[in-house]
């Protein structure tokens, strides 16, 4: 038996971040490369700890931009960084992880959740990818999902706006991915292919060093 404070003989896991604003595909392509994949993958993403909360603690994670719910800040934080916990606990492990995110600092004061995120797994191999897709695409999959889109006069809703805007910032990544053009199945490929390419993964480094 392997003593808990041990380290295990093997090499860590392949971690691969999705980030992107709700609705753009993140959870189908973390299906696809568990699908897809070589070995084992575990998503330890967003909708995984969001379906974990309390009510009086909802949305958690998953808070939207723009500082509404400053009692629930400090909630999402320690949210965030224990979930990145266990994203490197389980990569410690040989185990290979994929976690779609949406990152963002609009709080109610700037918080740096990503910068200190980043660092708690910046020593393991991790890809950083930014899943995008277009305003008017988010607008038909969320009618298509919730039968929920425009307001009565036709615009975009503030808070899909400010997803828009917030959570690709300060945008830096390994792989960005359009997927309004691109298929799961497509994306999952294209993140193995550059897995399995020899230049090394520089995002998260980049994203630690973030302070400001």
């Amino acid at each position: 038996m392997t003593d808990v404070g041990e380290e295990l003989a093997t090499p860590p896991g392949q971690i691969v971040i999705l980030n992107g604003t709700p609705r753009a595909g993140k959870t189908s392509i973390a299906h696809a490369i568990q699908d897809m994949a070589p070995g084992l993958w575990l998503n330890l993403g967003l909708e995984m700890f969001k379906s974990a909360t309390p009510q009086p603690y909802q949305p958690g994670i998953g808070l939207r931009p723009g500082g509404e719910r400053p009692d629930l800040e400090p909630w999402v934080e320690t949210l965030y960084l224990a979930m990145y916990d266990s994203i490197a606990a389980h990569s410690r492990r040989g185990i290979n992880v994929v976690a779609d995110t949406t990152h963002h600092d609009h709080y109610s004061a700037p918080r740096r959740v990503l910068g200190k995120c980043a660092r708690l797994v910046k020593e393991l191999p991790v890809l950083v990818v930014g899943v995008r897709c277009p305003l008017d695409v988010i607008m038909q999959r969320r009618l298509a999902t919730w039968g929920q889109g425009y307001n009565d006069d036709g615009s975009v809703p503030e808070p899909i706006l400010r997803w828009q805007q917030d959570a690709h910032v300060p945008g830096i990544y390994d792989v960005e991915i359009d997927t309004s053009v691109t298929t799961p199945e497509a994306a999952a490929r294209l993140i193995q292919g550059r897995l399995a390419e020899e230049r090394p993964a520089l995002a998260i480094k980049q994203l630690a060093a973030l302070r400001g």
